[in-house]
């Protein structure tokens, strides 16, 4: 099938690169501009710009798609389908009823649940089991058109948003695949999303970093997985900052944010406690919980406390 396929991050990348080892024409590639990154702002393109062009895949970054010179180009391109996997900009409607298979999206939820920027990091927020991806037709809502295929997989129970995000785009691959198939076959069968049962996974921010060892446990733990790689949960140790990248859940008791124990670094929440097993000081690089509280040489847990 001729395909234009849209895409932007590393989440995106796995489903390209099914679409060329299916054997599918890919006519060209739209993503995002190359932006600064670093500490000398070099231009960096985005890994799916790196991936077409490993394939010899004309590349195309507008900056807009309003104007009228992105259809234009898709005129040229001829595409029977485009394939929207985290693109980053929303499609006029011009362009969502141009190509005769239509627009398909690869989103990662179980829609209608978790429409919206962050699906991954809030399904394990809110301490979700199970999460997947879900294909649908794009229409001018947000996330709101015609379903056409989902997958699930569990969420494990110390899974960081991280991993979750690579296995989703694995699944992601594998799903769109499927589309492609039964778009070829005639045999795609489309499902209206229920309204009334959607969620909208707001955009991640760095206010939201500090943790309140009041809440329980699990609570804590979810918001240290969630919050994996980034903007990361955080917490004040004895007035400094400092970035929680993984905690398990445990048994213990005291006021919350009392340090328990120091091997294992356990500290007390509202309800039960969490061990921290990974943790960054300011200004220094991520370091197991061990050898933090190594370098601090202290014995008694007491002279410890998170606020």
């Amino acid at each position: 099938m001729r395909i234009v396929f849209m895409g932007t991050p590393d989440f995106a990348v796995p489903c390209l690169t099914a679409l060329i080892e299916d054997g599918n024409e890919i006519v060209g590639v739209f993503t995002q501009p190359d932006k600064p990154k670093g500490r000398g702002y070099t231009m960096t393109p985005p890994p799916v710009k790196v991936t077409a062009l490993e394939n010899n895949i004309e590349v195309y970054q507008p900056a807009t798609l309003k104007d009228g010179k992105a259809l234009e180009i898709l005129k040229e391109l001829a595409p029977e389908m485009i394939v929207v996997v985290a693109y980053g900009k929303i499609l006029p409607k011009e362009i969502l009823d141009f190509p005769q298979y239509g627009c398909v999206n690869v989103h990662a939820s179980l829609l209608p649940e978790y429409r919206g920027a962050a699906p991954i990091q809030w399904a394990v927020l809110d301490g979700k089991t199970k999460t997947g991806v879900t294909a649908m037709y794009m229409d001018v809502g947000l996330d709101t058109g015609d379903m056409l295929m989902k997958s699930e997989l569990e969420i494990g129970e110390n899974e960081t948003a991280d991993e979750l995000h690579d296995r989703l785009s694995e699944l992601g691959a594998k799903l769109i695949v499927e589309v492609i198939h039964a778009a070829k076959a005639g045999t795609l069968t489309r499902e209206k999303q229920d309204d009334s049962q959607s969620c909208y996974a707001k955009m991640l921010t760095k206010e939201m970093s500090k943790i309140d060892f009041g809440k329980s446990a699990q609570e804590v733990h979810n918001k240290v997985r969630g919050l994996n790689s980034w903007p990361s949960a955080a917490a004040e140790l004895n007035g400094k900052r400092i970035k929680i990248h993984r905690t398990v859940i445990t048994e213990g008791k005291g006021e919350p944010g009392e340090v328990l124990s120091l091997s294992p670094f356990v500290v007390a929440c509202g309800k039960g406690a969490v061990e921290i097993t990974e943790l960054q000081p300011e200004g220094k690089k991520k370091m197991p919980a061990k050898a933090f509280i190594n370098g601090l040489h202290l014995t008694d847990p007491k002279e410890l406390k998170f606020s």
